[in-house]
């Protein structure tokens, strides 16, 4: 495949591991690629020049038909529990990691094609995507990004000119996907199932120099790794529960250890609360509820630290306590970070000993009377002084009522000034998150009639995702009975 000279300064450090890390290949050509979007800010963030992604020899390089200069193209190998079932080789079997820049802010990137073609570890997959998955990682990766959440980011899309089979035809497409680093706690067990310490030594090195510098300080650098991507992960998951954020598929291998939001598939933001929420349609017995998902993260952690006991001391016994001393701290860890959140949310500036109860209460109310989780929340601004128009959200309006009079009591006793509390919940409850619906109708005008302008409009509405943007009101609004999404798909 030829070479490009397009200006994309790549420092790779991953590629300077050894060989069983991965498989070294190119991207696999594809037949009309078509530029969908370039992230444009994004793209100048990374130092790279976006006109020169929008012009032919740019989308060359999105759609994997040639390999930037730099680039040092190869597909990572990782394993991984499933739905809690152990698989012991998975690997990108679609993707395509061309290589690391520096960015502007000096911080290491990833730059990855996702659905460049099959690799050794595509199993009996075409190695493909498709543009609906594509369309909706690109959008609800930025939308996280956006709202201040860890995350993978998109830098470009691609239609392929190729038909893929899935239950139907559908369009290919590629997108090109950045992040801190693409390791998971399933790189990690991919060699320790192996026995192979040298492999999690090499790793854990890798990743301390990369994202945990201060680590390499410490006086035990392994167990700092491993207190450090515990705290990443709990305020992660902390951050997903504050805005309705389903991820879908917390597989191990979908977990990252730079502790962002990573592997969008059957992802989707919760309209009406209830903590048993699944849109997964692999989900079936709802192992990755929304409710479940702290759980989940923390059983995530247990195998994260099974990998690095031979790194937690020559002894068995200690290191096995110094692990579980780690993994008991996850859950205070969680709640002081998702309590934090949730004071900010109900525009509490001070903690109490009762805000757990008065949180959980209001939470209990919203799923027994089927109120929007977004809509309550950023309402609640205006419901400081006033019944309305939070409670017109709940079934039984009686019922936000009752909560409402413990709230404003315990925001009389904490004392400030309503306009200011009024801005400082705004802050923190977006009026706009990328509805199922509304990604379905960008999808679907995509799809079928190859018009971007909707993806466009949306994306420029949950950009600014706490403003009120009185334009575009219409897309705070919950779906419609007809327009409800009831199920979402990995796209795989």
């Amino acid at each position: 495949m030829p070479q490009s000279a397009a200006p994309i300064a790549f420092d790779n450090s991953y590629a300077r591991l050894p060989d069983r890390f991965f498989a070294r290949l190119a991207p696999t050509p594809v037949p009309q690629p078509r530029l969908v979007r370039v992230n444009e800010a994004l793209a100048r963030h990374l130092g790279i020049d976006p006109q020169r992604l929008t012009a032919p020899e740019g989308v060359a390089i999105l759609a994997g038909n040639r390999v930037p200069a730099g680039a040092e193209p190869l597909a990572m190998a990782y394993a991984g529990h499933q739905f809690g079932n152990w698989v012991p080789q998975l690997g990108d079997g679609r993707a395509v990691l061309l290589g690391e820049v520096i960015d502007r802010d000096g911080v290491r990137r990833d730059i990855q094609l996702k659905g460049a073609g099959r690799t050794p570890f595509s199993r009996s997959g075409d190695g493909r995507a498709v543009l609906g998955p594509v369309l909706r990682e690109y959008i609800v990766s930025e939308a996280m990004a956006a709202l201040g959440i860890p995350t993978t980011r998109a830098l470009a899309a691609v239609t392929t000119g190729e038909q893929i089979l899935r239950q139907t035809l559908l369009p290919g497409a590629i997108i090109t996907r950045v992040a801190r680093s693409h390791v998971r706690i399933g790189t990690f067990q991919f060699f320790a199932r192996r026995g192979d310490l040298e492999g999690v030594r090499l790793l854990a090195d890798h990743v301390i120099e990369r994202l945990y510098p201060e680590a390499a300080a410490a006086a035990q650098p392994y167990r700092a790794l491993l207190d450090a991507v515990i705290e990443r992960t709990a305020a992660l998951v902390a951050r997903w529960q504050q805005v309705g954020f389903i991820h879908g598929v917390m597989n191990t291998d979908n977990m990252s250890i730079a502790g962002e939001t990573i592997d969008y598939g059957p992802c989707a933001f919760m309209d009406t609360y209830h903590p048993g929420t699944v849109y997964s349609s692999i989900d079936s017995g709802g192992r990755y509820a929304y409710g479940n998902q702290p759980r989940i993260a923390h059983w995530n952690l247990v195998r994260f630290a099974e990998t690095l006991l031979p790194l937690l001391g020559d002894d068995e016994a200690a290191a096995i306590a110094a692990a579980q001393a780690a993994i008991d701290a996850f859950p205070a860890r969680f709640e002081a970070a998702w309590l934090a959140g949730f004071r900010r949310k109900l525009g509490l500036a001070q903690a109490r000993d009762d805000d757990a109860a008065l949180i959980q209460d209001l939470l209990k109310r919203m799923a027994e009377n089927s109120a929007d989780f977004t809509l309550t929340f950023r309402r609640l601004a205006d419901a400081i002084e006033t019944d309305t128009p939070a409670r017109d959200l709940f079934d039984d309006p009686a019922a936000f009522d009752a909560w409402a009079v413990s709230w404003r009591q315990r925001l009389a006793a904490e004392g400030g000034a309503a306009a200011e509390r009024r801005i400082a919940m705004r802050a923190a409850n977006p009026a706009f998150i990328p509805r199922n619906h509304r990604v379905e109708a960008v999808i679907a005008a995509a799809q079928e009639s190859a018009d971007f302008a909707p993806l466009d409009e949306l994306l420029a509405v949950l950009s600014a995702p706490y403003d009120d943007q009185p334009r575009f009101a219409r897309y705070t609004d919950p779906p419609k009975p007809h327009e409800v999404v009831h199920q979402t798909f990995c796209g795989t």
